[in-house]
C-alpha cells in the first residue's frame, strides 16, 4: 500500500465533499485489548503505528487515495476525539467526526452515517464500511474490488467483502458463498459477487479445515457496502428498535468545534447490535465479494508476527534488541535494551511501565490479564505512562508520597486550560521553547532553563507561543496528586465538564 502523505492531502478536495457519491465511514472507537501493553483503552491500537510508519488510523485513510471523488466520517468516542483529529491533521485529510456517547455497536453506528447522509440530501450514496484497525496489503486489489462493489451496491445490494482464506483459520468467523450474482456486466467485472448463503460463527480447527477445503467459504472481514437509504430501509424492516432509537439520536445533531455530537440519552436507549446480526444475516439483499489483497485484522500479537518481516530464525525484533539462539519471537524494545537468550517462540514487549511475556500461541489470552488489571483498578490498563492530549502530551517520570514529576510537551500555538487546584502546587522548570504563564493576575514569559511557581488554589495556564515544542518539567507537591484534581475555568477544547 502506498504510505504517502502527501498523496492524501490531494485527495483534500474530495474528502470534503459531502455531496460526493462514496462516503468512506471509517470506525475508530475499539479498544485493542489483545494488543496490550502496547494497546490500552485510552490508546487503542487504532492510533498505534503497527505496520509502517503510519498508525493504523492513517493508513485507512491513505488506502483510500485514488479512488476518486468521496467524503469520509470517523465514528468514534468522546475519549479518542482529540486522537482522531489530530492524526487526520497530520495527514491535512478532511473528515466528519461523529461522536458517540456510548459505545452501541455496528448496526448503531452505521445508522448514524446512514442518517446523516439523508439529513444532506445524499440517501442514495454510498458506505464504504471499514474498520480503523486492519492491514491491507495490496492496496490496488482492494480499490479494483471497492470499485467492482460500487456497481453492485447502486443497484440496491447490500455487499460484504470476504477475505480469501490462506488457512483454516479458527479466529474468525465464516461467509459461505451462494449462487453467483448476475449483475448484468457484460465487461464480466463482478462475475465473481456471490449472494450470501449464510454466516458462521468461529469454527473448530476440523471445521475451518472443511470449510477452506470446499472453496465455499470466505473470512468475514467486517467491511461493507451499500446505499444509506438501502440500509436504513433493511435496518427498520429487521431491527425497528434500532432504527427509531438511532433516527431520534440523529435528529439531535450538534456542532461542536471538529465533531459531531448526537442525542445521548437518545443513543443510550438504542439497543446494543452488530451489522452482521442485525441486517446483513436477515436481509435477503446481501451479496459477498471475494477479496484477496493481503488483509489482516491484526487481532493479536501473533497475527502481527505473521504480517511482519523476519530474520533467517524467524523473529521479528523492534527496537534496542540483542538474541542470541532465539527463533520465531516477537521482541519489542521500548525505551530500554532487550536481551533475549536461547528462547522460542516467545512475545515479548517493553513498554515504559509494563512488560508482557507470553507464549505465541497462548497470546489470545492476553485479555485475561487486561480484565485482571482492570478488577484490580490498575491504571495500566487504561493508559501509557505517556498520554496524550489536544495541546500535546505528557510523561508521569516519577512519583513518590506526596510528589509527581512530569515532564510535558505542548504543540505551538497550543494552550491548556485555564484552571486550579485544590490540592497540589506545581512547579515548573523550562526545558526547551518559551512558556507564556498566567499565574493569577500575572502573565509572563518563561524561557529555557528558568522556572515559575503556582500556589495551591492559584488559577493559571500555561501555553506554547512559538513555533517549536515546548518541554517543561513539572514537579507536582501535595496531599492528593490524581488527574481529577483540576477545575477548568475555560478551555479552548471544550473540557470544561470532562476530564479528557
Amino acid at each position: 500500500m502506498s504510505n504517502n502523505n502527501k498523496s492524501t492531502s490531494d485527495s483534500n478536495k474530495q474528502a470534503a465533499n459531502s455531496n460526493a457519491d462514496l462516503n468512506v465511514v471509517i470506525m475508530a472507537g475499539g479498544s485493542g485489548t489483545r494488543l496490550w501493553p502496547m494497546s490500552r483503552t485510552a490508546y487503542p491500537k487504532q492510533f498505534l503505528a503497527l505496520n509502517s510508519e503510519f498508525s493504523m488510523l492513517q493508513e485507512t485513510v491513505q488506502r483510500l487515495d485514488g479512488l476518486g471523488e468521496f467524503a469520509t466520517t470517523i465514528i468514534t468516542n468522546e475519549e479518542h476525539r482529540f486522537l482522531v483529529a489530530e492524526h487526520l491533521r497530520q495527514l491535512d485529510h478532511h473528515a466528519e467526526i461523529l461522536l458517540e456517547p456510548v459505545g452501541r455497536n455496528t448496526a448503531p453506528a452505521i445508522a448514524l452515517a446512514a442518517f446523516r447522509a439523508v439529513a444532506q440530501g445524499n440517501g442514495s450514496s454510498l458506505l464504504l464500511v471499514l474498520a480503523a484497525d486492519h492491514v491491507i496489503d495490496d492496496q490496488a486489489s482492494f480499490q479494483q474490488v471497492v470499485k467492482s462493489a460500487m456497481s453492485i451496491a447502486r443497484e440496491g445490494k447490500l455487499v460484504t467483502f470476504g477475505i480469501v482464506p490462506d488457512s483454516p483459520a479458527t479466529g474468525y468467523g465464516y461467509i459461505k458463498q451462494g449462487e453467483a450474482l448476475n449483475s448484468g456486466d457484460a465487461s464480466g467485472e463482478n462475475s465473481a459477487a456471490c449472494r450470501v448463503d449464510s454466516f458462521v460463527e468461529k469454527p473448530d480447527l476440523a471445521t475451518a479445515e472443511a470449510y477452506v477445503a470446499s472453496g465455499e467459504y470466505l473470512w468475514n472481514s467486517g467491511m461493507f457496502m451499500f446505499r444509506a437509504d438501502i440500509y436504513l430501509k433493511e435496518l427498520k424492516a429487521h431491527r425497528p428498535d434500532i432504527y427509531n432509537a438511532c433516527e431520534v439520536a440523529s435528529q439531535a445533531l450538534q456542532a461542536d468545534m471538529d465533531f459531531l455530537r448526537i442525542d445521548k440519552a437518545a443513543f443510550e436507549a438504542c439497543p446494543d447490535d452488530s451489522v452482521d446480526y442485525a441486517v446483513m444475516e436477515k436481509t435477503a439483499e446481501a451479496v459477498v465479494l471475494p477479496l484477496d489483497a493481503g488483509w489482516s485484522d491484526v487481532g493479536s500479537w501473533s497475527a502481527l508476527w505473521e504480517i511482519k518481516t523476519k530474520d533467517k530464525q524467524g523473529n521479528v525484533l523492534q527496537g534496542d534488541v540483542q538474541s542470541k539462539d532465539c527463533s520465531n519471537n516477537f521482541i519489542v524494545a521500548g525505551d530500554k535494551l532487550v536481551a533475549a537468550i536461547g528462547v522460542d517462540n516467545l512475545v515479548i514487549v517493553d513498554t515504559k511501565d509494563a512488560v508482557l511475556v507470553a507464549d505465541k500461541s497462548r497470546v489470545q489470552e492476553v485479555k485475561d490479564i487486561v480484565a485482571k488489571l482492570k478488577q484490580q483498578k490498575r491504571g495500566e490498563y487504561i493508559q501509557h505512562r505517556e498520554v496524550y492530549r489536544p495541546w500535546g502530551k505528557y510523561d508521569s517520570i516519577d512519583s513518590g508520597e506526596r510528589y509527581q514529576v512530569k515532564r510535558i510537551t505542548v504543540n505551538p500555538g497550543a494552550k491548556l486550560s485555564l484552571q486550579k487546584h485544590h490540592h497540589r502546587a506545581e512547579h515548573w522548570v523550562v526545558v526547551s521553547g518559551t512558556a507564556k504563564v498566567t499565574n493569577g493576575d500575572n502573565v509572563t514569559l518563561v524561557s529555557e532553563n528558568e522556572s515559575t511557581y503556582i500556589p495551591i488554589g492559584v488559577v493559571h495556564s500555561l501555553e506554547n507561543p512559538g513555533r517549536i515544542p515546548l518541554e517543561l518539567i513539572e514537579v507536582q507537591s501535595g496531599s492528593y496528586l490524581g488527574e481529577d484534581d483540576i477545575v477548568r475555568l475555560q478551555d479552548n477544547y471544550g473540557r470544561a465538564e470532562d476530564k479528557v
